[in-house]
């Protein structure tokens, strides 16, 4: 008995010294822990004592769309007793567009009105008058007169433009964005230079967001009406866009050179 109370007491004391050590350690840890945290935070907040100057440069250019979405509205019409169909024009307008040269797959059906969730049994109506609205991609605006003046003029609805795009664009924008930043460049270089200072390396480029967002404005509404068949081919006055204006800028930081 006195021996199994010896040994107990030896194992309580082993355990006392070994959560002692394990406590005394995890201490260490911690603390070590805390102070690589606070050094780390130390050098995080260094302030720069570089010498800076920051300046934003711009570039600009006009460019025409060359590539109109136009929209083109079809609608039947009575002549007399009987019915002009949608069909009917609808081949009209997909002949005009192929004599003017324009793939299939830029002319497309927008919607059908009036059709496709109409009861049947109106359909059948003799007052009943269906529509279609297409979209056609074009490069020359002027062309639309062309295909109108093929269409019959009652069974057009109405047209317009739907949208624009400019098939340069990504070139051109990567090309002002270049030109912006040399000229924040060429600022801080003569800016420095009129007091004696000369320019040093990048620091920081930032992109200043400011993608232009204007739509054009055509300059001339001719497209919104079918020309006749013998005004068409003699019609000298154009149908274009006014040019929009795109701008980027460019906010550049650089160090002043020791």
């Amino acid at each position: 008995m006195h021996i199994n109370t010896v040994t107990l007491l030896q194992l309580q004391a082993r355990h006392r010294t070994y959560r002692y050590l394990y406590t005394n350690i995890m201490k260490k840890l911690l603390f070590a822990a805390a102070l690589a945290m606070f050094t780390l935070a130390g050098f995080s907040q260094t302030p720069d004592l570089r010498r800076k100057i920051e300046v934003t440069g711009s570039a600009e250019q006009e460019v025409t769309p060359d590539i109109i979405y136009v929209a083109i509205s079809l609608k039947e019409y009575m002549k007399g007793k009987n019915k002009v169909e949608i069909s009917t024009l609808e081949r009209q307008l997909q002949k005009a567009v192929s004599e003017a040269g324009i793939p299939k797959e830029d002319f497309m059906i927008n919607n059908l009105s009036s059709y496709n969730f109409t009861d049947p049994k109106k359909k059948q109506a003799a007052d009943f008058l269906a529509s279609k609205q297409y979209r056609i991609k074009v490069r020359d605006l002027n062309a639309i007169n062309t295909i109108l003046s093929k269409v019959d003029d009652k069974g057009i609805q109405s047209t317009g433009v739907d949208g624009y795009d400019y098939s340069k664009l990504p070139e051109l924008r990567r090309d002002l964005k270049i030109k912006a930043l040399q000229a924040a460049r060429e600022k801080a270089t003569y800016l420095l230079s009129s007091i004696g200072e000369k320019l040093g390396g990048a620091i920081d480029i930032q992109e200043i967001d400011n993608e232009p967002m204007n739509q054009p404005v055509y300059a001339n509404m001719r497209v919104f009406k079918a020309a006749p068949m013998a005004d068409a081919a003699d019609s000298s006055e154009p149908v274009d866009f006014k040019k929009i204006k795109l701008n980027y800028q460019i906010r550049a930081v650089f160090e002043i050179a020791k």
